[in-house]
């Protein structure tokens, strides 16, 4: 049987291990250390090449994927969607197996979260929001080659803007949108929108697999 957890590999400026910043999600890691002892249960840190020009933002840890893996987007039905589209476009290296020990490598791309902790009712709020950008800032900081930023939803949609000092009214979301964010951070970067890759959106059909692959095959024709 190949183990749900590895140890974290933390990148400089990830959040970190022990991080209490934000009192409710400290407390609810706690809770869920007793509830779930095999869990990770701690501040998921990102995944992928430091050395990407494809930012993936997501809003928050899954109770039973990351939270449970300890790797962004690993162990639930949105990982088997996101992974299996990384793939199709040549961002892996490896076979995703759902656990974060399945030796999975990305290449070009860097997977991380708007908030790192696992949230109740997996619902943020901004105050989270806020404690986790500093973690958002230094990833953007720390990635030479970064030109495209992927929003997985409308929370990681937000964050971005916020991060980039840019107002919600004039970049407003929309699934396969592009906005083109300036020059920020001494990089130019563009922010492109998808709907989260969630169980909830892909049964509902407000996302299909073609839509999100669409999505990334703007990625691709951008990145050219």
């Amino acid at each position: 049987m190949v183990s749900t957890i590895v140890k974290a590999d933390f990148l400089p400026g990830d959040a970190p291990e022990n991080c209490t910043i934000c009192t409710r999600l400290t407390a609810f890691r706690a809770a869920n250390k007793k509830k779930y002892p095999a869990f990770y249960n701690g501040p998921v840190p990102s995944f992928g090449d430091p050395c990407h020009e494809v930012l993936i933002v997501g809003m928050a840890p899954g109770m039973k994927g990351a939270n449970q893996t300890g790797r962004p987007f690993t162990g639930d039905y949105a990982g088997d969607l996101l992974y299996a589209t990384l793939k199709k476009f040549g961002y892996t290296n490896g076979t995703y197996q759902s656990v974060a020990s399945d030796g999975l490598t990305l290449k070009n791309a860097l997977i991380t979260n708007a908030v790192r902790c696992v949230p109740p009712q997996n619902k943020t709020i901004a105050e989270e929001e806020d404690n986790c950008r500093p973690f958002l800032i230094n990833q953007i900081n720390n990635a030479p080659r970064l030109r495209m930023v992927l929003a997985l939803g409308l929370v990681a949609h937000n964050s971005v803007l916020r991060t980039f000092g840019k107002k919600k009214s004039a970049f407003k979301f929309s699934h396969g949108a592009i906005h083109p964010l300036g020059d920020n951070f001494g990089k130019n970067i563009t922010l492109i929108d998808s709907y989260h890759c969630s169980r909830y959106n892909t049964n509902t059909k407000r996302l299909t697999t073609e839509m999100f692959e669409d999505v990334f095959q703007k990625i691709e024709d951008f990145l050219k």
